[in-house]
């Protein structure tokens, strides 16, 4: 779900085509760290204990081999643009095109959200476009609606998504697709392109997507499990030290909460990119790399680096493997960090809603969490901190959790290596 990028009094504080921020004060918002602040089960909500999510992805040889091709090929678990069917113009230029589109999914209830995820990659002048459409339980189709035009470089294309598309049964919201009646299944379809007379081989690693329908209120507070006692050594890097950074992609400070805790799993996987890739960032900058970062996920429509399948993309092929769900409670994320994976959460609170904090209230911020105390409360690393030194932090389990399950719905980034693989017996959503 998504938010408009405010920024701190000097921007409209509300967009169209977005929701409206929910129980804070449009003055206390910590400004334009993107993500919801809005529950996420508005339209004919599920029963309260019921906290329906599902994630469905294409990964190998044999699932990606389940989907449909036109001018693609399907070889060692990718898709290769391989004979182009298509020509389309984008930004001016004419662009040769193949198309993979999965099977239909059926998650098992009626969903009314949901978000894609990818890894891909994109040579040259190339890119890949993400569409996802749906149906309902009378069986009208949706339209084929855009979820992302993406490429690893800024080279030749600006990254971009298309909010609104609200001609039928769904509409897009930055990077969330929202069917307020509910969809019974969905299908992705990923577009290869390559400018017209280049030999570009854009491919596809993984595509999938989380889908949700989630009632306005969390549940209980969960109860300490597996991961009691255990912290992960996460590097501590800050936002705030990169504020007046690159006004062309988010400006730092405040706008990048996203990029920051991307970047520190992939320090703590050792997979931060080289030297080389940032060159281009003065000496000096305190931790480069967060700067190339977002720059990496800036989208240029929704003017933010916020996007949650863009941080994604950008850290998949880097780390191995990398996609956006929910998760259910604080005893789901206790498994991911007792396997070794460090989770990017979303998490929005008010004035006095979240005690310690180094923000007094957000309507959408991203922290990671690397741990838990002996007693179960939260170990996190908090970018908002003006310094290193202050990233690591414990909040209470309570108010962590309210934070998180009522204004994203459980929204994380799971970003992991060959070594760290997910915990076993996922109950759907991962």
């Amino acid at each position: 779900m998504t938010l408009p990028h405010v920024r701190p009094l000097v921007r409209p504080l509300v967009r169209p085509l977005v929701r409206p921020l929910v129980r804070i004060g449009l003055g206390a918002v910590l400004a334009s760290c993107y993500v919801a602040a809005m529950s996420p089960g508005t339209a004919q909500a599920a029963p309260a204990t019921a906290r329906q999510i599902d994630y469905a992805q294409w990964d190998s040889t044999a699932e990606l081999r389940a989907g449909k091709v036109s001018g693609a090929a399907v070889a060692r678990g990718r898709v290769t643009l391989a004979s182009p069917t298509a020509r389309r113009s984008v930004g001016g230029k004419r662009y040769d095109a193949a198309t993979w589109e999965s099977p239909w999914v059926s998650p098992g209830f009626s969903f009314t959200e949901l978000i894609p995820s990818w890894s891909a990659a994109t040579p040259g002048d190339s890119f890949v476009e993400v569409r996802v459409r749906g149906r309902d339980a009378a069986g009208r189709l949706s339209s084929w609606d855009l979820l992302g035009r993406w490429a690893s470089s800024d080279a030749h294309l600006e990254r971009t998504t298309l909010s609104g598309q609200a001609d039928d049964l769904a509409n897009v919201s930055v990077d969330t697709w929202r069917a307020p009646a509910g969809l019974g299944s969905w299908q992705v379809r990923v577009v290869l392109a390559r400018r017209a007379g280049t030999t570009a081989t854009p491919s596809l690693d993984t595509v999938g997507a989380v889908t949700s329908r989630l009632p306005a209120d969390a549940p209980g507070t969960s109860r300490p499990g597996p991961a009691r006692g255990t912290v992960l050594d996460v590097p501590l890097y800050s936002q705030m030290t990169h504020t007046g950074h690159y006004p062309q992609w988010g400006g730092g400070g405040e706008a990048w909460c996203s990029p920051t805790s991307t970047s520190m799993v992939l320090g703590y996987y050792g997979k931060l990119p080289r030297p080389r890739a940032y060159s281009w960032v003065p000496s000096g900058h305190t931790d480069p790399w967060v700067d190339f970062a977002a720059r990496a996920t800036f989208d240029h429509s929704y003017d933010g680096t916020g996007n949650w399948p863009f941080n994604t993309a950008y850290a998949a092929p880097r780390a191995g493997k990398a996609f956006v769900t929910r998760l259910r409670s604080l005893r789901e994320a206790e498994r991911f960090i007792a396997a070794g994976i460090p989770l990017v959460a979303s998490v929005s609170f008010g004035a006095g809603e979240l005690d310690g904090a180094p923000i007094s209230s957000t309507a959408g911020h991203l922290l990671v969490i690397v741990g838990f105390t002996a007693t179960g409360d939260v170990v996190v690393n908090d970018p908002a901190s003006t310094t290193r030194a202050g990233v690591r932090r414990t909040y209470d389990r309570a108010q962590l959790e309210d934070a998180w399950l009522t204004r994203s719905g459980g929204l994380v980034y799971v970003i992991r290596d060959s070594a760290h693989p997910l915990p076993a017996g996922s109950p759907g959503n991962w």
